[in-house]
């Protein structure tokens, strides 16, 4: 009954599959038992774990469900990148693309690729520093770019517009502070912005961002274009 609840209540944010939950099951089994030995999540948000991680994620997916080639910058524990992967994989396998997690802890990385071999997830882990594994990847190899919880925002798009052209959107999950994040931002980038309030968390955002351009002080602005999406 728990499970039939639980898979109603993350449908409600994307639809997956009875074998996708499966395997995001999997996926839970596998963080539980890591996270003892290494600090894969805060420990406060364990017990969440279909809600403020796995369902957080698949929101992504709604931004840009077409999309095929996804790269996520410091995975950390696998967020958001894995559960759009494991989705992706379980349910849209003929469109899967490429999903790339980059991540520079070791142990972090073993985790990643356990969830993936233990799920049947093709995905490339990346065992380095994203400044160093970035700088092989094309502008526009990867349609959609994803980062959670890792940088202020305009280190996020010094790390990430080297690897956007105009078919490339960043989805960065931010929390109430994001605002203050954008106006650090002005005077530094220029960029298409779309807010997307999140539908896990009231006050959290995810940043839909397109057509970075780096700017100085002569041209100051965030955004050519701000929306606020429903």
């Amino acid at each position: 009954m728990q499970n039939e609840q639980t898979l109603s209540e993350l449908n409600k944010i994307y639809p997956v599959s009875r074998e996708t939950f499966s395997r995001l099951q999997e996926y839970e089994t596998l963080l539980r038992q890591w996270q003892a030995k290494t600090n894969l999540v805060s420990p406060a948000t364990l017990n969440a774990f279909w809600t403020r991680h796995v369902a957080d994620s698949l929101q992504c997916l709604a931004i840009a469900p077409n999309a095929k080639n996804w790269i996520d910058l410091g995975s950390g524990g696998g967020f958001p990148a894995l559960p759009i992967a494991i989705k992706r994989a379980c349910d849209s396998p003929e469109t899967f693309g490429r999903h790339v997690l980059v991540e520079s802890n070791h142990k972090k990385c073993a985790f990643l690729r356990e969830v993936a071999r233990k799920t049947g997830t093709p995905v490339v882990v990346i065992n380095d520093r994203i400044e160093s594994a970035t700088k092989q990847i094309q502008a526009g190899e990867f349609q959609v770019i994803t980062a959670r919880a890792l940088a202020p925002l305009a280190k996020l798009l010094d790390l990430a517009s080297p690897m956007m052209n105009g078919e490339t959107v960043a989805v960065f999950h931010k929390g109430r502070e994001f605002r203050t994040e954008l106006e650090d931002c002005r005077g530094l980038w220029w960029f298409d912005l779309v807010i997307h309030e999140s539908r896990i968390e009231s006050g959290s955002v995810l940043l839909e961002i397109r057509n970075p351009v780096a700017e100085g002080p002569a041209r100051s602005g965030v955004g050519s274009r701000t929306d606020e999406a429903s």
